[in-house]
């Protein structure tokens, strides 16, 4: 087997739903970073294929949208594109199939990543079971995953205050971060029609969020809740006592819109190209995990990935843990026992927000930075993934 390597990691700024990239196709949001890689030293006519990662896959998003953003972006007839789904973990997903089939020799160079646009295809806009019939799940009822947030952090006694303080610190390290220039190697701008600049910096950042702002806000799945979904959690689950509803706006992820690339190649690739390898890939995974308690998978996803990587805990660097939920960084940090000084660092989703198909990229980019920047060997990249299941990655600084 080969080594699969990192070439290089982009993205756009991820724009809140309703803001500046709410008028760009999510097919223009591709195309425009597929369109910086000759400036990055990747001759699209080397790319194997593009596979990308959308959670939402209809209407404009539907179809296979890598082959129409490689289409758009005037890359080479000859250059495929694949798209997958595992909601969440989409974007992780697809760096992970380019990096099995790097391994593989299958192909030498693959460009991977995801695409959301939340603004013009809302989170359930693909139907399925959970939007359309959720007895067919049974006996797995459908939960939403606010619920199952607050479930979590009511099962380890975490209060409003505890997740909203997690919030403050997730918005303060963002706003640290792109004031110290943290995310420029990465960032993409989004240009319009005009090649006028729509967005330059990510756009759903609060900085200065107190905790007394938060405080003010109102529970967000409460309603959820009381039509019966505590009271199949609890079924479940009944150690948890009850539930308490926590989570708001403010300490959840952010409705964006965005997309992010992860190039991959072997070492060949990387020398026919003249780019030095940034990362390889160390090892990958993905698990199942409670359904009632879906947001609980990082913890298992972490402790196989490390496994096949034959690493410690302790030989990790950099941790992104996606911040789905407050709960979610929360739970994983006491069951794993990780330094929260190394988890997130530049912040997470809370504060820059959470273009599904795109994140797990995006995350990949932003784990790499933060190695660099720290001069460390070994991140890990993890997120949670709806329906009971997670995804995670291991990367070495090279």
């Amino acid at each position: 087997m080969a080594d699969a390597f990192v070439l290089d990691a982009l993205r756009t700024p991820r724009g809140r739903r309703g803001g500046s990239l709410a008028e760009v196709h999510p097919v223009r949001l591709a195309a425009g970073l597929l369109e910086a890689l000759p400036a990055r030293g990747v001759d699209p006519g080397r790319v194997d294929d593009v596979v990308l990662g959308t959670v939402s896959a209809v209407g404009e998003q539907g179809g296979v949208l890598a082959r129409a953003a490689a289409q758009a972006a005037g890359v080479p007839d000859a250059v495929p594109g694949m798209q997958v789904n595992r909601y969440c973990a989409s974007g992780l997903e697809a760096v992970t199939t380019a990096a099995a089939r790097v391994a593989a020799g299958f192909d030498d160079l693959v460009v991977a990543g995801g695409v959301e646009s939340m603004s013009r295809v809302p989170l359930g806009s693909d139907g399925g079971p959970y939007a359309t019939d959720p007895t067919a799940l049974e006996p797995w009822s459908l939960i939403p995953q606010g619920v199952s947030a607050d479930a979590i952090a009511s099962m380890h006694g975490l209060t409003g205050r505890d997740v909203d303080a997690y919030a403050v610190e997730s918005q303060a390290r963002a706003a640290a971060a792109w004031e110290a220039g943290a995310f420029t190697r990465s960032i993409v701008p989004v240009v319009g029609a005009d090649e006028a600049v729509l967005l330059e910096r990510d756009e759903h950042l609060r900085p200065g969020t107190t905790l007394e702002a938060l405080a003010g806000l109102k529970p967000a799945f409460a309603a959820f809740g009381e039509a019966g979904f505590d009271a199949e959690v609890l079924r479940r689950h009944q150690g948890i006592g009850r539930i308490e509803h926590v989570h708001t706006a403010g300490n959840s992820s952010g409705i964006v819109d965005g997309a992010g690339l992860v190039v991959v190649g072997s070492g060949a690739a990387a020398r026919s190209l003249g780019l030095a390898p940034r990362a390889r890939i160390v090892a990958a995974t993905s698990v199942g995990s409670d359904p009632a308690l879906m947001l609980t998978g990082p913890v298992a996803a972490t402790q196989r990935v490390l496994l096949r990587a034959g690493l410690a805990l302790s030989d990790i660097e950099v941790f992104e843990v996606n911040e789905a939920f407050a709960a979610v960084v929360l739970h994983w940090l006491r069951e794993t026992g990780a330094d929260p000084a190394r988890t997130n660092v530049h912040g997470g989703a809370i504060a820059l927000g959470h273009p599904l198909g795109a994140t797990g990229a995006m995350l990949v980019g932003t784990a790499l930075d933060a190695l660099e920047e720290r001069g460390g060997r070994y991140a890990l990249v993890t997120l949670c993934v709806g329906g009971g299941m997670a995804s995670a990655m291991v990367l070495e600084r090279v």
